[in-house]
């Protein structure tokens, strides 16, 4: 049984404050290390009143400071917004404050809209460099090298862990190519899942950092007592990708009785479609659901998102869910 991770986008529900989504972040990590789970990331984006993780190096350190064993790290920093040299000083930094447990998930998506991006003062063209400014990074936080200039400090040396991020065959491609472990976006992007894995797998060349490949695969969970609460709180979620399309982001809003009376049918089928990888009900439920999806990806590691607005019910869900991961482990 693979282990299970969070990704956390340290969500403000409605009524709410940054500073409150950035302490439920915390208590989250520190029930997630006493349930066993393996990593716990933060995720880069911009400009969104309902994500707190803007400054994901930051909230990272934040996590990081109030656990002790769990690994934390981020899913991911959108390198073409930075410098590969300033990441590698932030992450070279955790390092040395929390050492062992820091891992740097990278994707080259701005994590924001386009106006945005400007405002971050970065070229849009700068995704095109991904590939480089990956590698640019390895050196950055590898071993200094004879006659090297620039050095990370902290950072040179470290080997801060770093993935590849992905909802497509590039960032699988590359993964396989350096030899990274790949972290596959399904939890709101899954149409091209097994075959971004295949390639993945098929194409992925040994380095210093992995061996063989490793594949990380996200999908939504709302655990509950029963599939009814579960599908209610599941709500919240469908709401906001409903709210996507209609270009009114906001903050994470309360579950509601009657989502059918919410959508139209055809944002209905539109956020469904992206929300294809969630597994909403009580434990027996979930754990129908997550064994059949595991069997069928081979994935190595479940990294698993939760947008529920009651904090409460968020803990209790991931509580269930680790026992759902026991079960499944003992029938394994």
């Amino acid at each position: 049984m693979p282990p299970f991770s969070i990704l956390d986008l340290a969500p403000v529900p409605e009524g709410f404050t940054p500073s409150d989504a950035l302490r439920n972040s915390l208590d989250l990590a520190q029930h997630a290390e006493r349930w066993g789970y393996n990593r716990f990331w933060l995720a880069e984006h911009h400009n969104m009143v309902g994500i707190a993780s803007a400054a994901t190096s930051v909230a990272i350190g934040h996590v990081a400071g109030g656990t002790k064993t769990i690994r934390v790290g981020a899913g991911g920093i959108m390198l073409p917004n930075h410098s590969p040299l300033v990441i590698a000083e932030q992450f070279g930094t955790l390092d040395a404050l929390y050492p062992g447990r820091i891992d740097l998930g990278v994707g080259r998506a701005p994590g924001t809209d386009q106006r945005t991006l400007r405002a971050l003062r970065r070229d849009p063209a700068a995704a095109d460099t991904f590939p480089q400014d990956v590698v640019e990074l390895q050196a950055l936080l590898g071993p200094v090298q004879p006659d090297q200039v620039i050095q990370a400090v902290p950072g040179a040396g470290s080997n801060v862990p770093i993935w590849i991020l992905g909802s497509s065959l590039f960032g699988a491609q590359l993964a396989a190519m350096l030899g990274l472990p790949y972290a596959f976006a399904s939890h709101f992007a899954p149409g091209a899942l097994m075959q971004a894995l295949q390639v993945y797998r098929e194409r992925f060349q040994p380095s210093a950092q992995l061996e063989r490949p490793h594949a990380m695969v996200g999908v939504n969970v709302i655990a509950a007592d029963t599939d009814e609460e579960a599908r209610h709180l599941f709500t919240s979620a469908q709401q906001s990708f409903t709210n996507l399309f209609r270009g009114a982001r906001g903050k994470l809003q309360p579950p509601i009785d009657d989502i059918e009376s919410y959508w139209a049918p055809h944002e209905k089928a539109q956020a469904m479609n992206m929300l294809s990888c969630s597994f909403v009900g009580s434990a027996k439920t979930v754990r129908e659901g997550l064994e059949g999806f595991i069997a069928e990806t081979g994935t190595d590691e479940l990294i698993v998102a939760s947008a529920i607005y009651d904090h409460g019910k968020r803990l209790r869900s991931y509580e269930i869910l680790s026992q759902v991961r026991e079960a499944l482990s003992k029938a394994a």
